[in-house]
């Protein structure tokens, strides 16, 4: 018992100096009212992210994390809403990628943000729309006289014919990711409706993964899944049964750990990315990118939103009385 706990106290005292990411007042904050709210529009300026028929991922998820932050702000004017980005530039105007993505985990840090929430489109397919491919239409049994060790023989062969056939792509409905600290461990598994996984996929290799064997790393995905991955966890089931509320696909709650999210696991706090519809879907782009749509969208986060705060203030509050008793 001693040496476990005279370990644990070795991995947390590192951590702090180390985890830029994490700064140590943002432990105590996780367990604090919603004050902070940091909104993250996906990609921007030079990483349009996904590409639609008539939109680009950068695009859509700047006009509903704008739409979404001023519902949030009307709503609630006592929280301070800060976006990591509001024009359609790179984030923290960082030249490369990986500086873009570093610069929203240091902003939402720095800014002691409670809640980050990314807004992103999603992609599947070899096209937006649709794609012609090219499929044996019609196989012809044939016959032919060959040589082999100077005799004749008749040898069965096949000809193939072929077409262009047209595939629609028909991906589509919405799903939340949370970062997976430690997909083993029975802590973090949520319930996936299934693990298809698509868009995204311009931003992997930007960043290097979370190496589990040194220690600091170690330490951070310890403290994200002790305070902060149940959190997200909820705030994310809350997203998308908003979203299955108002008809649209529930494709679930995700837990991935790779590149393309890693922002996730960056920020000290309860985070979450949004995937809200897919782009590569003719009628799904359309959803995404008009009036009664986007309205849609920022309404089942707003709601999640407001019932997320609910619950954790309400925890708060219980806490606080029962301490007192």
């Amino acid at each position: 018992m001693i040496r476990k706990l005279f370990f644990q106290s070795v991995i947390f005292s590192i951590s702090l100096p180390l985890l830029s990411y994490v700064p140590a007042d943002s432990i105590k904050k996780s367990k604090a009212r919603l004050r902070t709210v940091i909104i993250d529009p996906g990609h921007g300026g030079s990483f349009p992210g996904a590409e639609g028929l008539i939109s680009l991922e950068k695009e859509v998820s700047l006009a509903v994390a704008l739409k979404f932050g001023q519902a949030l702000q009307e709503e609630f004017p006592d929280i301070k809403v800060l976006y990591t980005r509001t024009t359609d530039a790179n984030a923290g105007n960082r030249s490369s990628l990986k500086e873009d993505l570093y610069y929203r985990a240091d902003f939402a840090n720095a800014s002691g943000g409670d809640l980050f929430i990314s807004f992103h489109c999603n992609s599947a397919g070899k096209k937006a729309g649709g794609w012609y491919e090219k499929v044996v239409t019609n196989r012809i049994r044939k016959t032919r006289i060959v040589k082999r060790k100077r005799k004749k023989v008749k040898e069965v062969y096949y000809e193939y014919k072929y077409a262009n056939v047209w595939r629609e792509n028909t991906a589509h409905g919405t799903e939340s990711y949370v970062w997976a600290a430690d997909k083993t461990d029975a802590k973090t598994n949520s319930v996936l409706k299934n693990n298809d996984y698509y868009g995204e996929i311009d931003s992997t290799g930007a960043v290097q993964l979370p190496d589990p064997s040194d220690p600091a790393e170690k330490a951070r995905m310890l403290i994200y899944a002790q305070q902060y991955f149940k959190k997200s966890l909820i705030f994310a089931d809350m997203i998308q049964q908003e979203f299955s509320k108002t008809g649209r696909v529930d494709r679930g709650v995700k837990q991935r750990n790779d590149e393309a999210i890693w922002v996730l696991q960056a920020t000290g706090m309860p985070s979450v990315t949004v995937e809200m519809g897919f782009i590569s879907n003719k009628e799904e782009e359309k959803y995404i990118n008009s009036g009664r749509g986007q309205k849609e969208i920022v309404q089942n986060v707003l709601n999640a939103f407001r019932n997320y705060k609910q619950r954790l203030e309400s925890k708060s509050t219980n806490s606080v009385a029962a301490i007192s008793n």
